[in-house]
């Protein structure tokens, strides 16, 4: 894939989602149409430090292609780095930013010929929102989706009301939030108490069947494992995914932090 240039962006709309994270609608007012596909990033060039490699900062497109030249990105602020306090305390609606992208390989497959399990932390959660927008919106064929989105607290789960009535609306579509710090009531079994891994392992195990030749062998239902987010998440998820019984092909990911 060609790297793409180095463009002029406009802030256009900026909104809080939490106490420490920021929406950012981004314009390319060079491009009748930003295209992209859902899952892949962007790239800024902050003015942070004098070196290229060390201003730069990749974050993926939380909204979905529309037609429009314009695209969303959520951010946390790292209150011990450079680039996210730089944003938060510099840039305003109607600042330019210097962007380069659509880039990235964390997509989608073509066909989606199996279930898919959507696992993300914090602002991982950014190109699965992306994704599931986009695969409902345009009646993408598709076999079941969970997204799995582990938290903290309460007020830590991004989208949470859209992406709840999204998956009201979607017989197909399941957004399960599980907190570690937060006890949920019983009312509700795609609000859990926990880790993401014990809820794909719950689904994964309630999937399995046995096989025809042998009673006692479990075979997986067929599934592809998107993981987005910090390092020991997807580090711990993708061995227990392998041990349920899925190989490496099916597991796909992007690293935060």
């Amino acid at each position: 894939m060609a790297v793409q240039p180095w463009r002029t962006g406009k802030v256009i709309r900026i909104e809080n989602e939490t106490s420490s994270t920021r929406r950012f609608w981004i314009e390319v007012p060079e491009l009748t149409f930003f295209d992209f596909i859902p899952g892949q990033f962007v790239t800024l060039d902050l003015p942070i430090h004098e070196k290229p490699n060390k201003r730069w900062r990749s974050y993926s497109i939380a909204s979905w292609p529309d037609g429009t030249n314009v695209f969303e990105l959520v951010i946390v602020l790292l209150e011990d780095g450079l680039g996210t306090p730089w944003l938060f305390n510099n840039v305003v609606v109607g600042s330019e930013l210097t962007l380069r992208g659509p880039q990235g390989v964390f997509t989608l497959p073509d066909p989606i010929d199996r279930d898919l399990f959507f696992i993300c932390t914090g602002t991982g959660i950014a190109p699965f929102r992306s994704m599931a927008h986009h695969l409902l919106t345009n009646n993408i064929p598709h076999h079941k989706i969970y997204l799995i989105f582990g938290c903290r607290k309460f007020g830590d789960a991004l989208y949470a009301p859209e992406l709840r009535e999204l998956s009201r609306k979607v017989p197909s579509f399941q957004f399960i939030t599980t907190y570690s710090r937060e006890e949920p009531g019983n009312e509700d079994h795609l609000v859990r108490q926990g880790y993401v891994h014990q809820v794909y392992e719950d689904i994964c195990t309630r999937n399995m069947t046995f096989s025809p030749e042998n009673p006692e062998q479990k075979i997986v239902k067929p599934a592809y494992f998107f993981l987005c987010g910090w390092k020991n998440m997807i580090d711990e998820a993708k061995k227990r995914i392998q041990d349920l019984g899925y190989d490496r092909k099916s597991i796909h990911q992007e690293l935060y932090g």
